[in-house]
């Protein structure tokens, strides 16, 4: 058995933006699992991201403060089995970088959502990345890894993340008023199908936040 299931990645600018836009493009898109970037992490974070969830009618499956306001939403199909954060080491002057892990289970399938949201400092990126990827390496389940990388496809944050995954597609999502970078990705187990991968560029999309949000349909087998 397999089951398809439906990703998005979303930076959504620490609920800087128009949290009406949001819950309207992420009703549009109707994913099964939404990984956050720059959810709450701070003051209220549990209230602030259970009433995210709320809005957007979905359920919290993991993340917040412990994992730096990287945050897993998913719908009723989808049901978390495990989750944990992960915290990268503290580079002084730097701020904390982190990630959410979730075991999540659907008719035919489990796999494993992880997401992070790494430093804008090319010169700490990398390591951050190879963190990451080694927290990864440790899971069996597929892995599909969701993140604002803060760097362009080419620079060695990517290839640290992507070495052993696919990428699932690369295309400009920064800014949201007229993106010129690709520095947000989706990096899937070759063990998945990556049925379709877009860039979500719609007038609702631009209000939401900064960044606009990534959108796959794959295949995960049964594990």
């Amino acid at each position: 058995m397999s089951a398809r299931v439906r990703i998005v990645s979303y930076n959504i600018h620490s609920f800087k933006d128009d949290l009406h836009a949001l819950a309207a493009v992420v009703a549009d898109l109707a994913p099964d699992v939404l990984v956050v970037q720059e959810g709450a992490r701070r003051f209220r974070w549990r209230q602030k991201n259970a009433a995210l969830a709320d809005r957007l009618r979905m359920v919290v499956g993991g993340g917040g403060l412990w994992s730096l306001g990287n945050l897993v939403l998913t719908t009723l199909r989808v049901r978390v089995l495990e989750t944990r954060d992960v915290r990268f080491p503290l580079v002084p002057g730097h701020h904390l970088r982190g990630a959410v892990f979730a075991t999540c289970a659907v008719p035919g399938a489990a796999f494993v959502v992880t997401g992070s949201h790494l430093s804008t400092d090319p010169a700490v990126r990398p390591a951050q990345a190879a963190v990451w990827r080694a927290e990864m390496r440790g899971v069996d389940l597929p892995v599909v890894a969701a993140g604002d990388l803060n760097a362009e496809p080419g620079d060695p944050t990517w290839a640290a993340v992507a070495d052993g995954l696919q990428i699932a597609g690369t295309a400009p999502t920064h800014p949201a008023s007229g993106p010129r970078r690709a520095i947000d990705g989706v990096f899937v187990d070759k063990r998945v199908e990556v049925k379709s991968f877009r860039v979500v560029d719609s007038a609702d999309a631009r209000a939401a936040s900064d960044h606009l949000p990534i959108v796959v349909d794959l295949v995960i087998p049964d594990s």
